[in-house]
């Protein structure tokens, strides 16, 4: 185990926030308080300087961030998860994050929670030039010039795969924070943490949707559900885990749901989709495998292979084995949502999104599935909270202080 900094390791790593004298700076800092005044200060100048950069309007998740950290929200999750219990809270010291590679601005997030439960952080970013990422670190770096005291708490680090950097950043973490899925989680707990530091892990995980059809044909604005599902799905070329993937259908009217929800969605898509002819080589030949090896598939005709939808006659706990991205759903006619359990009680199911009435889907929590940590309408999935994957993110990342 790595127990000091050594310089030569640190100058491999390249900064876009702080510098290798920061991060040594960083081990000795000490724990905030969780919703720290100051850091909601730096939030919010942070907030501004992302709202003032021209370039950020290309970005609706940059906006997204840019709003989500404005004190008036930041007061709002202050009312929220600020525990009230007779203990004394206090950030757990410094949390060593690893952001996943597809999802540009989710570092930045990760990095807020562990601000947010007062503790300072290294945060690798992806290794893959997003301009998300830099307008982002931009903004951090123009607020830490009038906020010095801060500097210490924001390290942002990209470098390649190297065992010796996690190694050294997971010797000094209090907390080591994992996004990248399973083959990134199994190789970073090769890098032992000490005895007393926790490790939170954001595993690969799948979502679905629930559309009852009978309320989304009494909806006068469908092109806005359009919309929604497109910023759930195609925004992130569904690699987020939170995006949709099998779409259950339910209610009287499927057929002509179904229709019309696939025309609006295509009109969206066609206009704001980057599409790629070998994306759609992709999704025809995972539709064709998953046919091959599942009975009752059916691969539903389309004009194009912008979208591509195939029926299943049944849902299995292995369908997700092949799932694919770039705008590739499953399609499954449900009349009764215990016929759901098999792949909700499926641990990487995560979310379901839906459009009707929720309480219909309540009873199949109820029943004890394994899966399933989120319920949020449609257009929702991707937005941020301090509870992400069943892990309460305030309690994992602070310490309680026990008086008597």
């Amino acid at each position: 185990m790595q127990t000091s900094l050594d310089k030569e390791i640190l100058n491999r790593v390249t900064y876009l926030t702080g510098s290798a004298a920061t991060v040594e700076e960083t081990v000795s800092v000490p724990a905030l308080i969780p919703f720290d005044e100051n850091t909601i200060d730096f939030l919010n100048d942070v907030s501004k300087e992302i709202m003032n950069d021209s370039r950020s309007r290309a970005y609706s998740d940059v906006i997204t961030f840019g709003f989500w950290i404005r004190k008036s929200s930041v007061m709002k999750l202050k009312e929220k998860y600020t525990i009230r219990d007779n203990a004394f809270h206090i950030g757990r010291g410094l949390v060593f994050h690893i952001a996943p590679s597809n999802v540009p601005v989710n570092f930045a997030y990760s990095l807020v929670t562990g601000l947010l439960n007062g503790n300072a952080n290294v945060v690798r970013v992806p290794s893959k030039d997003f301009m998300q990422v830099t307008i982002l670190t931009d903004a951090f770096n123009k607020a830490l010039l009038h906020h010095p005291g801060m500097k210490s708490y924001v390290i942002c680090v990209r470098y390649n795969r190297d065992k010796d950097i996690n190694d050294l950043f997971s010797s000094v973490a209090d907390v080591r924070v994992i996004w990248g899925g399973d083959k990134t989680i199994e190789e970073l707990r090769k890098s032992p943490l000490p005895a007393r530091s926790g490790e939170i892990t954001f595993a690969d995980r799948y979502s679905i949707a629930i559309i009852d059809s009978d309320s989304y044909l009494r909806i006068e604005d469908k092109r806005r559900v359009a919309e929604d599902f497109y910023n759930d799905t195609f925004f992130s070329d569904q690699n987020a885990c939170t995006s949709p993937r099998i779409i259950i259908w339910t209610g009287s009217r499927i057929d002509a749901a179904k229709e019309k929800f696939w025309e609006e969605e295509h009109f969206v898509a066609e206009n704001k989709y980057s599409f790629q002819p070998i994306q759609g080589v992709n999704k025809l030949t995972r539709s064709y495998m998953a046919a091959v090896s599942q009975d009752g598939v059916k691969v539903i005709p389309h004009k194009d292979n912008l979208i591509v939808r195939v029926a299943v006659s049944e849902i299995t706990d292995t369908l997700m084995d092949y799932r694919d991205n770039s705008g590739y759903f499953y399609e499954y006619d449900c009349k009764d949502i215990n016929m759901l359990k098999p792949i909700c009680n499926d641990k990487r199911c995560q979310t379901i999104a839906y459009l009707g009435d929720k309480e219909s889907i309540i009873p199949l929590v109820r029943s004890g599935v394994k899966g399933i940590d989120r319920i949020v309408p449609i257009g929702k999935t991707m937005d941020f909270d301090f509870v992400w994957d069943g892990w309460s993110l305030q309690y994992q990342l602070t310490r309680s202080i026990v008086s008597e």
